[in-house]
């Protein structure tokens, strides 16, 4: 039986879930300096909003090489980002995110196609009790050294529900639950025991246009013949 506690904080609970699907979630941003400029929709129908680099207050920008050496350079108005390099570009914001939610980076698709610059994490995920400044890995994909300037935009953003779940051991092993059998390409590949095979085409021969070196020396070749 419960006690008078636990009914309590139950019931705190079920009034919490109820008011959160009818009251709209708010997300508050801090700005670590007056001159950072806040994310905004760009358009009425934008899923997103847009985070942009903010160099306000700071004076370097940390990250790695295409040798996963770190790396830190000056941070001035403009940056430059080296074919390979991962950098943790600042937003100058600060995320108070509600409890119960989390904020997913992704990548800008006209950045990503055009400049070659996307996220190294594929997408960025910020917990609500994660409340220090807000940094968008930028990873330069590209063979070209890429130079953004403060107040572009670098990155979408996006208040997500949490669902809540819970994790727990089972004894047995799933069971298919349809005819798929296997991953990694295993819709379109052909397999056999669960294991992928490529068939890959044998290579044809290509019968070299060159020429056998000629053999240059005093005397003539083994094996010929002198003309009586």
């Amino acid at each position: 039986m419960e006690s008078s506690s636990e009914v309590f904080i139950r019931q705190k609970e079920i009034y919490r879930r109820i008011e959160s699907e009818f009251v709209m979630a708010t997300l508050k941003l801090y700005k670590t300096h007056h001159e950072v400029q806040l994310p905004s929709y760009q358009t009425k129908g934008s899923a997103c909003f847009d985070l942009s680099f903010q160099n306000a207050g700071k004076a370097k920008i940390n990250g790695y090489s295409s040798k996963n050496k770190p790396v830190e350079r000056l941070l001035q108005k403009h940056i430059t980002i080296a074919p390979g390099d991962r950098m943790l570009v600042p937003t100058g914001i600060i995320m108070d995110i509600p409890e119960g939610y989390s904020v997913r980076l992704h990548a800008r698709s006209g950045m990503a196609l055009k400049q070659g610059l996307t996220l190294a994490n594929s997408e960025g995920v910020i917990d609500s009790d994660y409340v220090e400044e807000v940094f968008v890995i930028l990873w330069n994909i590209s063979e070209n050294s890429v130079t953004i300037t403060s107040g572009d935009r670098i990155a979408q953003a996006e208040l997500i529900k949490n669902e809540e779940y819970k994790i727990e051991q089972t004894p047995v092993r799933p069971l298919h639950k349809t005819a798929r059998v296997g991953g990694f390409g295993s819709t379109g590949i052909t397999t056999k025991e669960n294991m992928v095979v490529i068939n890959i085409p044998e290579a044809k021969e290509i019968k070299s246009k060159v020429e056998p070196p000629v053999k240059r020396g005093r005397g003539r070749p083994k094996g010929s013949t002198k003309k009586k």
